[in-house]
């Protein structure tokens, strides 16, 4: 596979607080890579840094060569190809789920409104909720608003998707079907960088697995390896915190 995405010596920091140390990573086209880590670890800033809502101190951000940290300015270009998912849904509370899903596209790539629309309505459709296209957000559960935000970031027909903690303000019967789709996407062979504390849906989902502590990355492997083989005491000390 092709690398997609070049990560290299990104550094990020708030003052004198360093919160992300010379980075280093590449995602190959198609590949689903998973970062896990303690709260505070930088996981959800290195995601947020990639698609330049972040800016970064040094280092350097590539999407198929072409550099898209902050200082290189066509975000509205870097942001139509690298598609974001944020925990908190991000819904227009005053458009419906259907006029929610093709602004941007509509506004931002000059689709028209009907193929907009016929795009948008297969997409409900997928995730089970095409019944809910004249809904609004307050009419949704928050499963309902997570699975319409991922298929929104769809329209825009990104390249790669960044996927950050999307299950976190949700109860846990809602997670499944929203982790549902995010698998389904893996197997169409969606390249995904994905944060998340759902360990056993890393595991199923990854091609990859990244270990963030103390804004560097500390371990990474395959998923089997990683869970079943940890190299280093930090990563089994983080895994054994858990049931998965």
């Amino acid at each position: 596979m092709e690398e997609i995405l070049k990560i290299s010596g990104l550094t990020k920091s708030y003052g004198d607080l360093v919160v992300l140390d010379h980075i280093d990573l590449s995602v190959k086209k198609g590949e689903v890579v998973v970062l896990v880590g303690t709260s505070g670890c930088g996981k959800s800033t290195f995601l947020r840094c990639i698609n330049a809502l972040e800016k970064i101190q040094d280092g350097k951000v590539l999407l198929d060569g072409e550099v898209i940290n902050p200082a290189g300015g066509k975000l509205n270009t870097v942001r139509e190809r690298v598609g974001m998912v944020f925990q908190s849904y991000d819904l227009f509370p005053h458009k419906t789920v259907l006029q929610n899903m093709i602004l941007a596209p509509v506004k931002v790539k000059k689709v028209s409104k009907k193929e907009a629309e016929k795009e948008a309505l297969a997409l409900l459709d997928r995730v089970g909720l095409l019944t809910k296209k004249d809904s609004y957000p307050h009419q949704l559960s928050g499963g309902q608003k997570q699975r319409v935000a991922i298929v929104r970031a769809l329209m825009m027909h990104p390249e790669v998707l960044l996927l950050d903690e999307i299950t976190a303000a949700l109860d846990p019967e809602m997670v499944r079907e929203v982790l549902d789709v995010v698998v389904s996407l893996a197997k169409e062979g969606r390249t995904m960088l994905i944060v998340t504390h759902e360990l056993s849906f890393a595991r199923a989902v990854a091609d990859r697995m990244i270990f963030i502590d103390g804004g560097k990355i500390v371990e990474e492997g395959a998923p089997e390896d990683f869970f079943n083989h940890p190299q280093t005491e930090r990563l089994k000390k983080f895994l054994d915190s858990f049931t998965y």
